[in-house]
């Protein structure tokens, strides 16, 4: 038990560290866009700073076993090179027992990333689209800048206006775009304001003296208008423009789903506990190395192992999405080559051993 909780602890320090690093690391680059619109007037500082941390939250599911599986690597490698795993295999240690040692922590990280991917995940992606949606109704027309395309927020929403009337709060030479339910939406007017409905409930945008399109990307629907005012509803468009948010909806209703996106996308939030332990699994015998190589020796393997399964899963997710492969064995047959390659990484140094007492009878 001792040994158990020693390679517990030499695995979970470093797990704690990387998993810190990585989280800032990924935080400040999920900042950067947000920090961004803040700048053009498109979110607040205390908005920017929620979807910052619900963007952090929301990759901590894959933060998780990267962390896990780097701190393995590492952290055996380190007993590896200071010859504390040969001292533990002359004892008749093994690496079964090593495997079997490191496996709560393992099962442990696998728990919370289902945590994150099934219920912590869509619920950080809802408030993320209502932050976001919160914001284009709460938009400052005098923060904006003349002459600048805005996209607004994750929609597919792009504003432009020639010039702004500070004084009046309005848009002179307006130029507004909108992409949804396979329908492209362009307004060009002379110009546009914001205000709210008689019970000044709902934040719309007037369009005065202009022309709307309605283009069908199928081309049998296109529609034309000229118009002296244009209402255009703000929160509709925020919930209209994003392409439909299944990453936001519960597993219960994506496992009810017949389409393939909804498929992929609960397929890969069951998945990523099984990643998680194939991953620290395969962590233990990419650690190995010889006294003295150096504990960072098998990085290099290990990284490229890691790029490699999760690129498989990737593209399984996409096949699945696109309806390439059937929905069983769907984003499962990603997990065949790992798991396989995890199974000859731990019976290759038994196959050795086998193999060389044959040679050694035969001679």
């Amino acid at each position: 038990m001792i040994i158990y909780r020693y390679i517990i602890l030499e695995i979970a320090k470093p797990q704690l560290l990387i998993c810190t690093i990585l989280a800032v690391i990924y935080a400040s680059f999920s900042s950067a866009a947000y920090l961004a619109d803040a700048a053009q007037g498109l979110l607040s500082g205390a908005t920017v700073i929620n979807m910052t941390l619900l963007k952090t939250l929301i990759g901590l599911e894959a933060l998780l076993p990267t962390a896990l599986y780097l701190a393995i690597v590492i952290g055996l490698g380190r007993m590896y090179n200071d010859s504390e795993m040969t001292a533990l295999y002359a004892t008749g240690f093994s690496e079964f027992q090593v495997l079997k040692s490191a496996l709560p922590l393992v099962i442990l990280t696998a728990i919370l990333v289902g945590v994150f991917s099934i219920y912590l995940r869509p619920w950080a992606y809802q408030t993320v689209y209502k932050l976001e949606a919160q914001a284009l109704a709460e938009l400052d027309i005098n923060k904006l800048e003349a002459g600048r395309f805005y996209k607004l927020g994750q929609t597919e929403g792009v504003l432009f206006a020639e010039h702004i009337s500070r004084e009046y709060s309005r848009l002179d030479g307006v130029f507004f775009r909108d992409h949804s339910n396979g329908h492209a939406r362009v307004i060009r007017a002379e110009e546009a304001y914001l205000s709210t409905t008689a019970s000044g409930a709902i934040p719309v945008m007037i369009f005065i003296n202009g022309k709307a399109y309605n283009l069908d990307h199928k081309g049998h629907e296109d529609l034309e208008m000229t118009f002296k005012k244009l209402t255009f509803y703000i929160n509709d468009f925020a919930d209209a423009s994003v392409n439909y948010k299944r990453k936001a909806e519960p597993v219960g209703k994506l496992m009810e789903s017949q389409n393939w996106g909804d498929i992929a996308e609960y397929q890969w939030r069951l998945s990523m506990p099984l990643v998680t332990i194939i991953l620290g699994l395969l962590a233990i015998p990419l650690s190995r190395s010889r006294p003295r190589q150096g504990r960072f020796a098998k990085i290099a393997v290990a990284i490229l192992v890691f790029a490699l399964y999760y690129n498989l899963i990737s593209v399984a997710k996409t096949w699945v999405d696109q309806g390439r492969i059937p929905e069983f064995p769907g984003i499962w047959v990603a997990h065949i080559i790992p798991a396989l390659l995890l199974v000859f990484l731990v019976m290759q140094p038994y196959m050795q051993y086998r193999f060389k007492r044959k040679t050694a009878t035969a001679s």
